[in-house]
């Protein structure tokens, strides 16, 4: 479930969900009634269909757990099916009747479609007058790898892999993608319907020819894939899960292991490289130094945030120079024959270490950059976003300060040098070399759209690149504050606050709030161009830096993860107090967001704290902590959150799992639960399961709607029609429960 990678790969859907905002009232227009009859328009609708009862009883330890809806797990049930079908039709009869959604539908649709709305990520070089990028182009449904000039002028760009070309449905969309080193080619991950089931494909630059073969089952949905080209470039590396036949049907998922393969030739004759011995749930990634020819591999433990780190020397001879417990998070090659080398080991926010690469040992590694007053991140889940780039006289290194990150700059020694110009409270990512020690990087702010730049090392001048994002709304009229919230414990718990033009903390508005806490992920200030609509109806938006994430270093996500895990919510229970005590917000208009592990906030929040939330929009969530090891793809997550198999994790994980903790003739707030029938990530039957349970559970008013997308999976690949429907959806709900009113 690792994090809306990209964030998630770029977790479109994440990133999409955790773009709303808060509301004032407005006394001159009729407010709509709080209850469920009003959720419809006074229109009459077939109540949602009932879940029956099937108990199937497990014993941990000791204590007997009911589960009654066990049956609704099996997707292949046509029973579940129809069950889900109904749900759907309910879910979609009071959705469309909720008054505000005619006028949310053309403001989305407005600002979405506008070619001012055009985004680029994930920049790279083709060579030394080239540059690729994703571009999300609001006239198509998918994204598309697009080729320009070195200069970073979209007038001259043209369509170098286009899925929605290569697939009139649009249910194609890019994974990632991999340049070769002298340019002239490109390897591109694609999948299906979001299923993050990636192929990969390799295209001629500049033509967009296609070449050689077809590379089935280079990635995943959660362990992802990673692909390193040959120095020569007349082959890669690739990181390769099992084909059917090779292993159990259940086992195809894991196991993933570093093959190479020499263009020209049928992957018949591919070549196993390293990793019958990693564990089941490995997540690689991998590195070539185009220079020497030396082969790194970057090998996760699940999604542990603990990593194993191989060198491949010239001659082939193999090292491993950091073990799972070495605390060594990511390496990159630089000059002169050095590894550079991210060290938690004795240092929880991290530091730079410098080995000899021909004979690496982290013992006789020498500390280049000390740990500091930030936290050194690795990019391990964000491939075309790396926090760490070595040049030839330069070290380019991200550090997280709190939530909001910085780009600091360092000569190969560790002196710190003068820094890029970049946004105030604001993300930096996407770095990349640009030849020499210059650098392309991308900053963005809650009130800034992404910004591309190119950083001159020598002149120390930084140039804004022409395909830095616009956007048909102005941020001018909203402003950021930044808060301290405190937990149960006493921790000062940081949160950002977007609050309209003329805003005055008089405890009257509707406020949205989001947070995620996991993995170490960190939530840094991200731009949304839909959001703005939320603030057109004069509501606040606040994103909390909760614990669990990597905000603070190694210690703050340790104290939000395993049997630490209830600071998550509390730390999130606390901002929210905090906002209404504070006067941000009116107590009985504060929604929350939330998506993947952030689905899981809510499921928690929305059943130990329902009288702070007045409405819950969840999205792909996790919310049977007894079941979700069995998952599908659900050891990967066991790191994070722990077994039932171990009596203290158990104890913890029963404690929380919303599932198990919703009360019968509880009142629980109306919540609107939305899934991907393909989502590779987190099973869809804990929505089903979830919304089964709060349905059987509520007495109250508050509707319980479950909306399944059955061509979507996490996020990854989301048709922009379908964005459009979704976002709709969200706000529109958001609008009608907070009583916030919408003009036709």
């Amino acid at each position: 479930m690792n994090r809306l990678s990209g964030r998630i790969l770029g977790l479109l859907l994440a990133s999409v969900l955790l773009a709303a905002c808060g509301a004032s009232s407005d006394t001159s227009k009729p407010a709509v009634r709080h209850d469920s009859t009003a959720a419809t328009g006074i229109i009459t609708v077939t109540p949602p269909p009932s879940a029956k009862i099937e108990v199937v009883e497990d014993v941990y330890h000791g204590v007997t757990v009911a589960d009654p809806y066990r049956w609704l797990e099996d997707w292949q049930d046509p029973e579940v099916r129809a069950w889900s079908d109904a749900q759907n039709a309910y879910t979609r009869q009071v959705l469309a009747r909720l008054p505000e959604r005619p006028a949310v539908h053309a403001r989305i649709s407005e600002i979405l479609r506008s070619p001012q709305s055009a985004v680029h990520t994930a920049l790279r070089r083709a060579g030394p007058d080239g540059l690729l990028a994703i571009k999300q182009d609001p006239a198509k449904q998918q994204a598309l790898l697009v080729l320009m000039g070195a200069d970073g002028n979209p007038a001259g760009e043209r369509a170098l892999v286009d899925p929605n070309a290569l697939d009139p449905t649009h249910g194609t969309s890019i994974d990632w993608y991999e340049p070769s080193h002298d340019g002239s080619m490109v390897a591109v991950s694609l999948s299906a319907r979001g299923s993050e089931s990636g192929d990969v494909h390799v295209f001629r630059v500049p033509t967009g020819e296609r070449m050689d073969v077809i590379t089935e089952r280079v990635n995943g949905g959660t362990a992802g894939g990673d692909l390193a080209w040959f120095p020569d470039d007349s082959g890669f590396y690739y990181t390769r899960y099992p084909r059917p036949g090779e292993r159990a049907d259940e086992d195809l998922p894991f196991y993933q292991q570093v093959w190479r393969h020499v263009l020209g030739t049928p992957t018949s004759e591919d070549a196993y490289v390293l990793g019958d011995y990693f564990p089941r749930v490995a997540e690689i990634r991998l590195r070539v130094d185009p220079v020497t020819g030396r082969l790194l591999v970057w090998v996760q433990d699940g999604d542990s945030g603990r990593f194993e780190l191989y060198l491949r020397q010239p001659e082939g001879q193999w090292n491993r120079f950091a073990g799972f417990n070495d605390g060594a998070v990511e390496a990159v090659f630089g000059p002169d024959d050095a590894l550079y080398v991210i060290s938690r080991n004795d240092a929880p926010r991290g530091r730079l270490l410098r080995l000899d690469a021909s004979d690496p040992d982290l013992a006789a590694a020498e500390v280049v950059v000390p740990e500091s007053d930030g936290a050194i991140a690795h990019s391990f889940p964000y491939r075309h976003s790396p926090g760490l780039v070595v040049t030839g006289e330069r070290i380019y290194l991200v550090l997280q300060v709190g939530g909001p990150s910085e780009l600091r700059v360092y000569s190969l020694d560790g002196e710190p040098l003068d820094a890029p110009e970049q946004l105030p409270v604001a993300a930096v990512d996407g770095l990349a070399p640009a030849g020499g020690s210059d650098l392309y990087f991308s900053s963005q702010s809650y009130v800034a759209m992404t910004q591309w730049y190119r950083f001159d090392a020598t002149e120390g001048n930084t140039t804004r690149l022409g395909i830095s994002s616009e956007s048909p709304v102005d941020y001018s009229d909203v402003g950021v504050l930044r808060e301290f919230a405190t937990s149960r414990d006493g921790t000062r718990v940081p949160v950002n606050i977007l609050v309209p033009e003329g805003f005055k903390k008089d405890g009257t508005h509707a406020i949205l709030v989001t947070g995620y806490g996991a993995y170490g992920i960190s939530s840094p200030p991200s731009p949304s161009m839909t959001r703005h609509i939320l603030f057109e109806h004069g509501m606040l938006f606040a994103e909390a830096n909760i614990r669990g994430g990597g905000e603070y270093g190694e210690t703050w996500h340790r104290q939000g993860n395993l049997t630490n895990k209830q600071n998550v919510f509390d730390d999130f229970a606390a901002v929210i107090r905090y906002l209404v005590e504070e006067g941000y917000a009116s107590p009985d208009r504060v929604a929350i967001i939330g998506g993947s592990n952030g689905g899981l906030l809510m499921g928690a929040t929305l059943v130990q704290n329902p009288d702070l939330v007045t409405a819950v929009v969840s999205a792909v969530g996790i919310y049977d902590m007894l079941r979700f090891e069995v998952d599908p793809n659900g050891e990967f997550n066991i790191p994070e959150f722990g077994t039932v198999k171990d009596p203290e994790q158990f104890r913890v994980l029963y404690a929380y799992s919303p599932y198990h903790n919703a009360t019968d003739g509880a009142n629980y707030p109306p919540i609107l639960m939305t899934t991907g029938a393909n989502d590779p990530r987190v099973n869809p039957a804990h929505s089903r399961k979830f919304a089964a349970r709060l349905q059987a559970a509520q007495t109250g008013e508050g509707v319980v709607l479950l909306r399944t997308s059955a061509e979507t999976g996490h996020g990854g690949g989301t048709p922009l029609d379908e964005i459009v429907e979704l976002l709709t959806d969200i706000y529109a709900f958001i609008f009608h429960y907070l009583e916030v009113p919408v003009a036709e």
